[in-house]
């Protein structure tokens, strides 16, 4: 049995990548220039290329959308994105993201590609750029990450 709630027609998801990119502790956002969430803030990301492995697709995707270089730590999770029309009674897009934590490595943010603006935010002004609740939870996710393969790799004393 389907949890399916609304009608589709032939839709099929898409897969799709994201990148939790931190630097110190901002946290790297672009806002979305093209649907869905056109004008929102989210993390860089989009379409997994056919043949493409997604962790080669994740480190392009951050590339092409904020011209920063980073390294994958992992990964966070996989969420379903799935949008509706404005009536609601049929779902009009259905994205599986695989979302990646990254550890900065070079360049300043550029926005390019499907990217209106791109730039390190510092994680206390999270809530100002009213990102969705889900995106919220995996940056949250992968800071939580990040901060624990730091203090495994921190010297004992």
């Amino acid at each position: 049995m389907s949890d399916r709630a609304k009608p589709v027609s032939d839709l099929r998801p898409v897969p799709a990548v994201g990148v939790v990119c931190m630097r110190n502790n901002q946290v790297l956002l672009v806002r979305r220039g093209t649907p869905p969430r056109r004008g929102d803030w989210s993390i860089p990301g989009g379409r997994i290329e056919p043949g493409e492995p997604a962790r080669v697709a994740a480190l392009r995707e951050l590339g092409e959308e904020t011209s920063v270089t980073a390294e994958l730590a992992g990964l966070i999770d996989v969420v379903d994105a799935i949008f509706e029309n404005q009536a609601g009674d049929l779902i009009t897009r259905h994205y599986v993201l695989v979302d990646f934590a990254a550890h900065w490595i070079s360049g300043e943010p550029v926005a390019g590609d499907d990217a209106d603006d791109a730039r390190f935010v510092p994680v206390g002004d999270l809530p100002d750029y009213g990102i969705w609740g889900e995106t919220t939870r995996i940056i949250q996710a992968g800071i939580a990450m990040l901060q624990c393969q730091t203090a495994e790799q921190a010297p004992r004393q």
